[in-house]
């Protein structure tokens, strides 16, 4: 990659137009299956060309150092179609945050996601009233479950203008809106003044980044001096062999179904932290842990870890069987008109996705949660 990336032009009208078009009032729906039924079909048509054209035919055998940098150039136009096109279908399939997570014997699915959400705040250290950002807050799931547990303020930057409007609508619904508020923005030129937060985090979001030197450097100059940053990154492991072409092909798999302009390694992802200017004070990848169940059996389908009946309706939807049931569906509400065109395209995508994970983690090649927390100097 280039050792600088030229940022996109921001446009928030264009950006606030495009949602308003194609999302209407959906931020306001159930979610899920509810607010995709209500997608104006034709810009969900541009998003669905905006977003693949990066990918369509594209294939690992071929791939070339011109089409990854094709990718890091428009990286928030990249990310944001993305999300126009899968945060229903994120809903639907797995709920409000939007990442992974280690889990526990006699531990439902919810409780494990959450659990990895106060194990990154006290990771971190964040207290009551701390003034704390979200780097890609997504829906706001993790900001309200921080917000609750520690007492603290935290604003979440998000480029999506529509789950910009869903996680307004959930922080109202839960009587938040005075710990939270939803700010539009690319992480990688925020408009924060410097030394705004007492404490900045990430969840499985900087992957976005077209180069994590950039929006870590953005954290960096946010955070207060003394002020803690801490990241659950997603990176593949110091195994993968870009010449290898089977690693490229669960790369991009990874990359093409999760909305990823250019995924790093481990050992680019803590020179970019040291670089910037953190001390490091721990770094360790959580899904090496001994645990007694991994990190991907749900988006596996591998039912037989299940630790509670009524995860059994969020897991069930990820084995390839209910795939294929409800890709085929979807498909069919494609041709009679009920769901916009470009459904199953993406749902398809994702499933793609899905499977290099697992690929990528049973062959030790990636990582969801490979755990930073750095220290901005006093000085």
């Amino acid at each position: 990659m280039p050792s600088t990336i030229a940022l996109e032009k921001e446009d928030h009208q264009r950006d606030a137009e495009f949602k308003k078009v194609m999302h209407g009032d959906s931020a306001k729906a159930a979610g899920g299956v509810a607010a995709l039924l209500k997608k104006n079909t034709e810009a969900q048509q541009i998003a669905v060309d905006e977003y693949f054209k990066h990918f369509d035919n594209k294939t690992a055998e071929a791939e070339t150092q011109a089409d990854r940098e094709a990718r890091t150039k428009e990286y928030a136009t990249l990310t944001r179609h993305y999300y126009n096109l899968a945060t229903d279908i994120y809903e639907y399939g797995w709920g409000q945050c939007f990442h992974f997570c280690r889990y526990s014997p006699g531990e439902s699915f919810y409780q494990a996601i959450a659990r990895h959400e106060h194990y990154l705040a006290a990771q971190i250290g964040i207290k009551k009233d701390m003034k704390v950002l979200d780097v890609g807050c997504g829906v706001g799931g993790p900001a309200r479950e921080i917000a609750k547990f520690t007492d603290a303020h935290i604003t979440g930057l998000n480029n999506n203008d529509y789950q910009i409007d869903r996680a307004t609508h959930y922080a109202v619904r839960d009587g938040l809106s005075g710990q939270l508020k939803f700010v539009k923005g690319d992480f990688m030129q925020m408009s924060f003044p410097d030394n705004s937060f007492d404490a900045v985090y990430a969840i499985e979001a900087t992957v976005h980044a077209p180069k994590l030197e950039g929006v870590y450097s953005e954290i960096y100059r946010v955070l207060k001096p003394g002020g803690t940053f801490g990241v659950y990154e997603w990176l593949m492991t110091d195994n993968y062999d870009n010449d290898n072409v089977e690693h490229r092909d669960i790369r991009l798999a990874i990359e093409v179904g999760n909305g990823i302009s250019n995924m790093v390694t481990i050992s680019e992802g803590l020179a970019a932290m040291k670089n910037v200017g953190f001390e490091l004070v721990h770094h360790e990848d959580l899904a090496d842990r001994n645990d007694p169940m991994p990190w991907y059996w749900p988006i596996a389908g591998e039912l037989r870890y299940m630790q509670s009946y009524l995860d059994f309706f969020t897991v069930v939807r990820m084995t390839h069987t209910a795939r294929r049931i409800l890709h085929g569906f979807a498909g069919i509400l494609e041709t009679v008109g009920l769901a916009p065109k470009g459904t199953k395209k993406t749902a398809d995508a994702l499933a793609r996705g899905a499977d290099g994970l697992v690929a990528g983690a049973k062959k030790k090649l990636f990582t969801p949660m490979y755990l930073m927390v750095g220290k901005k100097p006093l000085n």
